[in-house]
């Protein structure tokens, strides 16, 4: 694996130097959405070519590679205006991801309502999901005119709420610039925590030939809803994800996710020291 960070994860610096951090740190690659970015905009008018090779340019300097580039917005929506707003910025960071060099674009999946708030009825219903593919079609396709890859991620909480629902989109959409990334912490809820090997087993049995990334936290229930970490400090076994990866997937970018500026580099080390058993 190729092991990253969220960029926002990381020490506050000036946006070269938390570049350079990122690398000193040991880490490879970057999940990065230019919202989180101090300073930077995610504006759809200003994705310029120009702002996408500077982009590319620092990162090359520094060693890294771009993971993904993250829009994550409401493609459920049933704010028309909001819905096509939401189109249009997807397809310019797709624009942007050609020129700056980004592995993919990375979506979550949405709710039903215009401010994107979890209701399991309505999320995991299947008006919901016909919605969200609907939706979802003409990104994708766009995605095929710039050969870029769309990538999304089921999250419990959302509309792509497991591993059957991700296979149905992928089955439908049918195409080879939709695939998915996979979070196995974001698969699990308070009702299914106790059955996470099983969750993950399943994710990977049905997505295996569409995962092209990986994140990586650690978790525990706290009360009623499941609270992520740094990998090492909550109850995720993390050895049947990262033995896929080494089998399954060489290379792959893989990055941490709910990190510190002072334990990103023990999560790393901790499941690249799950990894060495398995290469």
């Amino acid at each position: 694996m190729q092991i990253g960070i969220r960029f926002h994860d990381t020490k506050e610096l000036p946006f070269e130097e938390r570049l350079e951090e990122i690398k000193r740190q040991g880490f490879s690659c970057t999940h990065i959405a230019l919202s989180k970015v101090p300073g930077f905009t995610a504006n759809t008018n200003a994705l310029t070519p120009g702002y996408a090779m500077y982009m590319r340019d620092a990162f090359r300097r520094a060693d890294l590679d771009v993971a993904v580039l993250g829009c994550y917005l409401n493609l459920a929506t049933p704010d028309a205006a909001a819905l096509k707003a939401n189109q249009d910025k997807y397809m310019a960071h797709i624009r942007f991801a050609s020129l700056m060099g980004a592995g993919m674009v990375g979506t979550e999946t949405g709710a039903p309502n215009a401010d994107y708030h979890y209701d399991k009825e309505a999320c995991h219903s299947q008006e919901a999901l016909e919605t969200f593919i609907t939706n979802l079609r003409p990104v994708v396709d766009y995605a095929e005119k710039m050969g870029v890859i769309v990538a999304i991620e089921p999250v419990y909480r959302h509309i792509v709420w497991n591993p059957k629902r991700a296979r149905e989109v992928l089955d439908r959409i049918e195409s080879p610039n939709l695939q998915i990334i996979f979070d196995p912490v974001n698969l699990l809820w308070t009702d299914n925590f106790d059955q996470r090997q099983e969750v993950f087993e399943e994710a990977i049995d049905l997505l295996e030939k569409d995962i092209c990334m990986i994140h990586l936290k650690d978790a525990v229930v706290e009360g009623d809803s499941v609270k992520s970490m740094a990998c090492g400090l909550g109850d995720i076994d993390y050895n049947s994800v990262v033995k896929f990866a080494c089998e399954k997937k060489p290379f792959i970018h893989a990055t941490l996710e709910d990190t510190k500026p002072d334990n990103a580099v023990a999560a790393r080390e901790f499941i690249q020291n799950i990894e060495k058993k398995y290469i």
